[in-house]
């Protein structure tokens, strides 16, 4: 049976949502998304933009409304859990057509649709740093029709209530792991010197589609030798040498839900630089995985990365802290970092994101893998081959 999440656990997103908003005292919240960030609509909706964007309205009271763009309306009508869809100009496609003669509603008439034409005091805006311009600009020129109502920011809001996973939730992280793990498989049994980043991509991306993911969980990479320190990257043409160390990224979304890991492969036998770069992002993440437990402060499991990364020598080597949440994205929050002052629950889940990387030698790698928090510690899901992983072909 195919692993899903059922319309009653959208219409709660939305209860819940309404429930906190009348906390803050907001009465209209605006959530935007876009094809490569889908999460905030896709969380209401379930809807994933092509082309256009999106935008999903949560009234304090009543139903939820989908802001498609103006060529959507039998896409979206098909995969929306929402069933109220409006189309606005602005959401259109980036080259910008005009649609002459067609139908479309403006952002004043839509936000006093889902108000119920009742007084709109406060805006809360999730998603303000992919918010386009121009949909900003809109948002901005309906608001005197409104009676000049208030927007603030409202991220935290969206963000806290998507921190705590629902059993359908972890079921679908869980699927989006297992065909990860696939398709790191496959690149680990295939690889070969000669081949270049992109045929090795290529691997990786068809296990994805036959095992059941909807495609890529982000643009992922695979570096090879020199220059595999880049923290964020794109497979090049690079051919693959002997000798090399690569650092493979691979990733699948399934049902919205992101899933990434991180190896490192050396191409014939590591040096001693390459094993101990391996072994030392292999520990951090042990004492990440051993420390991390429901009612543990986040900055105690920040504190174990660094140290045993400091006592293996490898402290210079760290960009940022060790974990990040994952979810509807593959980084989503919250994060785990040096600053981090929260309590990790049950039901959160995070990636180990231990990246190295050795500027002076331009060489890098990172570790990766998901997990559940639970009471009694952590459950991985992912955990193939972490160890030095030599191939000689």
């Amino acid at each position: 049976m195919k692993i899903r999440i059922e319309d009653r656990e959208f219409q709660e997103r939305i209860i819940k949502t309404q429930n906190e908003m009348k906390k803050e005292g907001l009465d209209i919240l605006f959530a935007y998304g876009n094809e490569a960030e889908p999460q905030y609509v896709r969380y209401y909706s379930d809807y994933w933009p092509s082309f256009e964007s999106a935008g999903v309205l949560i009234p304090a009271e009543g139903e939820a409304i989908l802001i498609i763009g103006p060529e959507s309306e039998t896409f979206s009508s098909y995969v929306s859990r929402i069933k109220k869809i409006r189309k606005v100009l602005v959401f259109r496609e980036s080259s910008e057509p005009e649609y002459p003669g067609a139908k479309l509603e403006t952002f004043a008439s839509v936000i006093k649709e889902a108000s119920g034409n009742k007084p709109v005091a406060k805006i809360g805006v999730v998603g303000g740093c992919l918010v386009t311009h121009v949909i900003y600009e809109a948002l901005l020129s309906s608001l005197p029709e409104l009676g000049n109502p208030e927007l603030v920011k409202a991220d935290m809001l969206v963000a806290k209530l998507r921190a705590d996973k629902s059993p359908a939730e972890i079921a679908c992280l869980r699927e989006a792991y297992r065909i990860t793990q696939a398709a790191m498989k496959a690149v680990v049994e295939n690889v070969y010197v000669g081949m270049t980043e992109n045929q090795l991509k290529g691997i990786a991306m068809s296990v994805i589609y036959k095992e059941g993911g909807e495609g890529e969980a982000y643009p992922f990479w695979i570096l090879t030798g020199k220059n595999s320190n880049q923290a964020i990257s794109r497979c090049r043409n690079k051919v693959i040498e002997k000798g090399d160390m690569i650092q493979v990224q691979v990733g699948a979304r399934y049902e919205g839900y992101a899933s990434t890991m991180g190896r490192a492969i050396v191409m014939g036998k590591a040096t001693e630089e390459q094993k101990g770069m391996i072994e030392a992002a292999l520990a951090a993440q042990k004492a990440i995985l051993n420390t991390a437990k429901a009612g543990v402060n986040a900055s105690e499991v920040s504190r174990v990365h660094y140290e045993t990364l400091k006592e293996l020598g490898y402290d210079s080597c760290i960009l940022y802290g060790p974990c990040h949440g994952t979810g509807l994205m593959e980084g989503e929050y919250p994060w785990i970092e040096s600053n981090s002052d929260y309590l990790l629950e049950e039901n959160m889940t995070f990636c180990t994101c231990v990246y190295l990387g050795d500027d002076k030698n331009e060489i890098g790698l990172r570790i990766e893998d998901g997990f559940l928090v639970t009471d009694e510690g952590t459950e991985s899901f992912s955990d193939y081959r972490r160890e030095v992983i030599e191939i000689d072909r």
